[in-house]
């Protein structure tokens, strides 16, 4: 089992609501964990990161824990600097 699924099973045990609206949700969890895991593996703290966006550290945390509020831009932003493309699908 992945590290991510472990975490949702033991986030879903733990936060009743998480469980609730896990699937709308998840979508914007996934956003905020890849950004998370990308600038780990490019070497970036949060700061290194948002140094190299001009912005603060804040925004970046805010970036990897609660991903349903990131614009378009800011997204494309991120990407180019952790050396990625942005690429958006509408099914």
């Amino acid at each position: 089992m992945s590290d991510l699924n472990k975490y949702i099973n033991k986030r879903k045990k733990k936060d009743p609501k998480f469980a609730e609206n896990y699937e709308t949700g998840f979508t914007d969890f996934k956003i905020g964990l890849y950004l998370r895991e990308l600038r780990i593996k490019k070497g970036f703290t949060q700061e290194d990161l948002a140094t190299r966006l001009k912005t603060k550290k804040s925004v970046i945390s805010r970036m990897e824990n609660h991903a349903e509020d990131i614009r378009l831009s800011t997204l494309e932003k991120v990407a180019k600097v952790l050396g990625k493309k942005l690429h958006i699908s509408i099914r």
